[in-house]
Order: C-alpha cells, then sequence, then structure tokens
C-alpha cells in the first residue's frame, strides 16, 4: 500500500512539473511571438505583419514598454505599415504608460504625414493630457510641432 501511494504521488509530482516546463515554454513562445510583432513594425515589414493579422495575432497587443504596433511604426516614420495596422482595425487612441498615442510619437518624431493620418482618428485630445500634464498643444510646442497640431486642427474646421 506504502509503494503505491508513493508511486502516485510521484507520479503527481511528475505530471506538475510537466506541466509547469509546458507553460513555461508557452510563456516564452508568446513572448518571441510578441517581439517578433513588433521588430516587424519597428522596420515596417508589412508581410510580417500580414502574417501576424491573418493568424489572428491581437493588433493592440502591447509590448513590455506598453506600446502597440502601430506606435512604434508611427515613432520609426513605417507610413505603409501605420496605413496596413489603421485599415486591419488598430486603436489608434490607446495610450502608452506615459498617457501618449501614436499620434503623439509621430508627432514628436516629425512624421507629419503619418500624424495627420492618426489625428483623423478623432482621438477626443481637446481635453486629454499625458502623465505628465502635457496638454497636446504643449506637446507640440515642446517638440517644434506647433505648426503642424495648428494646421491638423485647421482641416478639421
Amino acid at each position: 500500500m506504502k509503494n503505491i501511494i508513493y508511486i502516485t504521488f510521484s507520479l503527481m509530482l511528475l505530471a506538475t512539473s510537466n506541466l509547469a516546463m509546458a507553460l513555461d515554454r508557452h510563456k516564452k513562445d508568446s513572448e518571441q511571438l510578441i517581439l517578433l510583432f513588433f521588430d516587424a513594425a519597428r522596420v515596417g515589414n508589412n508581410e510580417v505583419i500580414n502574417e501576424f493579422i491573418y493568424a489572428g495575432f491581437p493588433i493592440n497587443e502591447r509590448n513590455p514598454q506598453s506600446y502597440t504596433a502601430l506606435m512604434v511604426a508611427a515613432y520609426y516614420g513605417h507610413e505603409l505599415s501605420v496605413d496596413l495596422l489603421l485599415k486591419e482595425g488598430a486603436n489608434a487612441c490607446i495610450e502608452d504608460k506615459r498617457g501618449n498615442t501614436a499620434f503623439m510619437g509621430a508627432l514628436l518624431k516629425g512624421e507629419i504625414k503619418i500624424a495627420r493620418k492618426l489625428y483623423k482618428a478623432n482621438c477626443s485630445y481637446g481635453e486629454h493630457r499625458n502623465k505628465s500634464g502635457l496638454s497636446l498643444e504643449e506637446f507640440a510646442t515642446l517638440f517644434g510641432q506647433r505648426k503642424a497640431l495648428d494646421s491638423f486642427n485647421k482641416l478639421e474646421r
């Protein structure tokens, strides 16, 4: 009887450790996929981005820094990637951990064509302040993009 209990307990421990190893492997695979998706956005590889979208990868997934692929593509100036992500339903209004959006990242980097497209997403920036307390106007002024922001505002009127 002792042997049966010992064997049963040993098998349960073995199964539990195998499950833990499998879960850890799954977590590492998921992290690797997220990194690949964001690498594609960073370099503007629309072929890879399309494969992720086709496979059902969550388009608004965040990386460890709290950015979305749309934020990364906008920041790095990949207009075609921004177009693709928006067309496929990426949410331009999502904020990173600092309260900044993809539009603000594009504006910061001087990616005016991309910023114009993202501005049209109507993310209700009127009262928006990022976590540093900056309004959109203050943010644009700080990074030398106030004229661009003013031109976007004129387009909307």
